[in-house]
């Protein structure tokens, strides 16, 4: 996806969609994302509280990676995690 960094965020979640090859990997992210990253999980787990089904809070999620990837690149920022 070479044109990550250089879109908006709306416009980066929306590619997510269109990339065939980019949904199945940001899948599979947002599946480990959704056990191990304390920030990615506390959503999972909010999402699922509110009821909704497993398949929408994991394209959630990897809409969000795909947004926080865009992010990063657009700043050339390296990942940190937060530390409460």
């Amino acid at each position: 996806m070479p044109e990550i960094g250089t879109i908006s965020g709306e416009e980066a979640a929306a590619l997510t969609g269109g990339h065939r090859a980019l949904r199945h990997v940001m899948f599979q992210a947002a599946l480990v994302a959704a056990h191990h990253n304390p920030s990615l999980k506390s959503c999972a787990d909010h999402l699922c509280k509110a009821g909704k089904p497993h398949k929408v809070i994991i394209t959630a999620l990897s809409t969000k990676l795909v947004t926080i990837a865009n992010a990063l690149c657009k700043g050339r920022q390296k990942w940190t995690a937060a530390t409460a």
